[in-house]
């Protein structure tokens, strides 16, 4: 039992000193064997011979993209921050500071001063140098303002900023306003990544009129060639859930809902915040955490009108059990 109590105890501390030091291990501690194979995908080193895992959560210490010959290499091999296309220059311009100070950081001489001066005003001169990247660094300020406004997430600016850039390469924007086009750029990238954002909340939240917004989208999707799926009910559900602070049963039974309203093809032909907001209101009902329909109607931006009609059809077609 000592025997095996000790044996034990050697396995555990060769496991944590193994993890600690993962890259280090030459030898298999249970059976000695050096074929250790290292399973990238489970992050462990496995002994080839009897099983034995030496190390687990190893990190993979590479670069995460990868290069087949010295040019790629040399390409993709990079330092500093990364690439961001949400600024005109990719965040890759330099930037001299307000605080006269050299590497040392001793204070430079008056004649030194005058220089670095000059040099800071003509860096700030030439940074925005023709006229496409003056409009791009206006049109990418104005996207990030939006996005702001309506709290996107990171991947949704990036991907409209890489939508923008794409117009102003095919030279889609001249005759447009800027503000129509960042909008509608804004807005295709929602309905790309499948993010819920109507129409309206991109038009309110950059002060343009909804037409114009409509009118560059669709003017964006057949010159670019993009394919977006339609819109999904169901994607509303979690959205209107949140701003009305409904249980996580609430946000279930809706969903239970809409997917049977699917199968019996009620939503085909239906606005989908409509029925959405619906399937919402019923489900909150049969939980017995009532909100009014004026509450859903204000928060789907939708008539109660809207809303009766598609919960009118929705109780028609479908059956519901209630377990107390």
């Amino acid at each position: 039992m000592s025997g095996n109590n000790g044996l034990r105890e050697n396995k555990d501390s060769s496991m944590t000193s193994q993890k600690v030091e993962a890259v280090k291990v030459q030898s298999c501690p249970e059976c000695g064997s050096t074929r250790l194979m290292r399973d990238y995908e489970c992050a462990e080193i496995v002994c080839m011979d009897c099983g034995f895992v030496v190390a687990a959560k190893i990190a993979d210490r590479g670069p995460e993209w990868r290069a087949f010959d010295d040019e790629q290499r040399s390409k993709r091999t990079r330092v500093g921050a990364p690439l961001t296309y949400t600024i005109h220059d990719k965040d890759l311009s330099t930037t001299i500071d307000w605080h006269d100070r050299d590497v040392y950081g001793k204070s430079l001489s008056p004649g030194q001063k005058a220089q670095v001066y000059r040099l800071r005003k003509w860096q700030r001169r030439i940074r925005v140098s023709d006229a496409t990247e003056r409009n791009l660094a206006f049109a990418l300020s104005e996207i990030t303002k939006i996005s702001n406004n309506l709290n996107l997430p990171k991947n949704i600016l990036e991907t409209a900023s890489v939508i923008y850039r794409k117009a102003v390469k095919e030279r889609l924007i001249r005759g447009r306003s800027i503000q129509g086009v960042t909008s509608a750029a804004l807005y295709l990238a929602c309905r790309q990544c499948g993010l819920p954002r109507t129409l309206d909340e991109v038009a309110q939240a950059s002060n343009v009129n909804k037409k114009e917004v409509g009118r560059s989208y669709r003017f964006l999707i057949k010159e670019l060639n993009y394919s977006i799926p339609p819109l999904r009910p169901s994607q509303y559900i979690t959205k209107f859930s949140n701003q009305l602070t409904m249980q996580g049963k609430v946000e279930e039974i809706a969903h239970k809902i809409l997917a049977s309203a699917k199968e019996l093809k009620l939503t085909s032909g239906r606005g989908p915040t409509g029925i959405a907001a619906a399937a919402s209101y019923i489900a909150s009902v049969l939980t017995g955490e009532r909100k009014t329909q004026r509450e859903i109607a204000e928060i789907a931006q939708v008539t109660e009108v809207t809303i009766r009609n598609r919960y009118k059809e929705l109780v028609e077609r479908l059956m519901f059990e209630i377990s107390i």
